[in-house]
């Protein structure tokens, strides 16, 4: 009998030494894995003999026999339960890949509106997987470019605006004049183009501030108490200053941020200046205090937006609004920061804060 067959029933004849029958019966074979074949055989003695064929070894090369079990035969059904398993994962599975597919749908019209031209597109942050990681990002970035572009556009429509003015007066004056120009006339078309040089330099250097992968020179060891010891010099300004401060920064432009600040307390003051330098805290603090009319507490962070003046101011001699606006960028490129605050008996005080 093959081992891969269903055993059949067949008469089974046990004999003695001599050729006697012992037993005969006809009964049905039982397999048992791993010993072979069974047989229930009745003697003629009333005994039972359980008689036992071990399985057929097989020969070499011979291919082992197909698997058999609740599915049937062969490999197919093995195949079959995987196909089953995967059908059912898919179904599992669907709403999962179904909403995360849809989110990257809603990113990828968010950046593709976004890439049309609108600048405001958003989109969704909701959750804490790596599509909201994306959507975050994205919103990050898209929010510095629309603020970019923004103070590009307003730093463009404010400069057109303030370079009418010394280019009108000029224009004004060169209609005026007849024959040879006076020395009134000489000085004040020098005072507009030295305005309009000012003004054309101070927006290349803020374009320049404002884009963050600009070189802005050579980062160096900068004695602060000398570099502020010769600008309060030029405009007879009172130093008070508690040893050197060095700090890590350019050179020249550190120098234009306290002039800035000194130029704008002389605009605004007509008494004494005082300018106080100390360390705290790890920072180099540059105090410069005048007796002006003061800033008024809610124009105290407004007045470092470029081409901000305050109500009335418009029209004062020198200064086109950058000159704040350009401190505050050179501290933030230099990791520090400026602010404005009251001083007691009236006037006003900016504190440029940085690392020494």
């Amino acid at each position: 009998m093959a081992e891969d067959q269903r055993p059949q029933p067949r008469d089974v004849i046990i004999r003695g030494g001599d050729g006697e029958v012992l037993g005969q019966a006809r009964t049905s074979p039982v397999r048992v894995p791993g010993q072979g074949v069974e047989f229930q055989v009745a003697m003629n003695d009333g005994r039972v003999v359980t008689v036992q064929l071990p399985p057929r070894p097989r020969a070499p090369g011979e291919a082992p026999p197909p698997m058999r079990g609740p599915w049937g035969r062969g490999s197919t059904p093995w195949l079959l339960m995987l196909a089953i398993v995967g059908f059912a994962v898919a179904i599992a599975t669907y709403p999962i890949i179904r909403r995360l597919t849809q989110r990257l749908e809603l990113v990828r019209r968010g950046v593709e509106r976004w890439g049309q031209g609108d600048l405001g597109a958003r989109v969704e942050e909701a959750g804490n997987d790596e599509v909201a990681v994306l959507a975050r990002r994205f919103n990050q970035a898209a929010e510095r470019v629309e603020s970019m572009v923004r103070s590009h556009k307003s730093l463009l429509a404010n400069a057109s605006h303030e370079l009418r003015s010394p280019l009108a007066r000029i224009r004004m004056g060169l209609e005026l004049m007849e024959g040879a120009p006076t020395d009134c006339q000489r000085r004040e078309m020098l005072r507009n183009i030295g305005e309009l040089d000012q003004l054309i330099e101070e927006i290349l250097l803020a374009s320049r501030l404002d884009a963050k992968e600009t070189d802005i020179g050579t980062f160096e060891d900068v004695d602060l108490t000398g570099l502020a010891a010769e600008e309060c010099a030029r405009i007879d300004a009172e130093l008070e200053a508690s040893g050197d401060l060095v700090v890590r920064g350019v050179s020249k432009l550190l120098r234009r941020a306290i002039r800035n600040l000194l130029e704008n307390a002389r605009r605004y003051s007509d008494g004494p200046i005082d300018v106080q330098l100390r360390q705290e805290a790890g920072m180099a603090m540059v105090r410069v205090c005048d007796r002006g009319p003061g800033v008024p507490p809610e124009q105290r962070e407004r007045i470092f937006e470029p081409f901000y003046r305050l109500p009335g101011a418009s029209e004062r001699e020198g200064g086109v609004g950058l000159g704040l606006a350009l401190v505050r960028s050179i501290a933030q490129r230099h990791h520090g920061s400026v602010h404005c605050e009251g001083r007691d008996g009236g006037g006003a005080c900016f504190v440029l804060r940085l690392p020494a």
